[in-house]
């Protein structure tokens, strides 16, 4: 039940960031993009760049803050998954950002170029 709770709440929270990338002028090319090497949360374009975002949400501080789940491990993740969209889709030579959208105690915090 846990899961579904989990799964839920990271949902909603994935809507959430789009909607907030929309009123900042992203325009969403894909949500939950997957590959064999991962997911992506959300796949935009924004200034001329394709940006490559992913979502964390957490109900409290407790633990840290989201952005710091997106430890080095999963950055490299995220640039694998990132790397073969890019490939797949004829754009590898297209400049790119890699964002972190937050939500954290019913805010939404966005990173811009949270790393390379």
């Amino acid at each position: 039940m846990t899961k579904v709770l989990n799964k839920i709440k990271g949902d909603c929270g994935e809507i959430l960031a789009q909607k907030f990338l929309r009123k900042l002028k992203y325009k969403i090319i894909e949500t939950n993009y997957k590959n064999k090497f991962g997911e992506i949360d959300i796949i935009a374009q924004k200034d001329g760049k394709i940006v490559f975002v992913e979502v964390k949400s957490r109900e409290t501080s407790a633990f840290g803050r989201p952005i710091e789940a997106v430890d080095l491990n999963k950055q490299n993740k995220i640039k694998k998954v990132a790397e073969f969209y890019l490939i797949l889709h004829n754009q590898y030579y297209q400049e790119v950002r890699f964002d972190v959208v937050e939500l954290l105690d019913g805010e939404i915090t966005l990173t811009e170029n949270a790393f390379q």
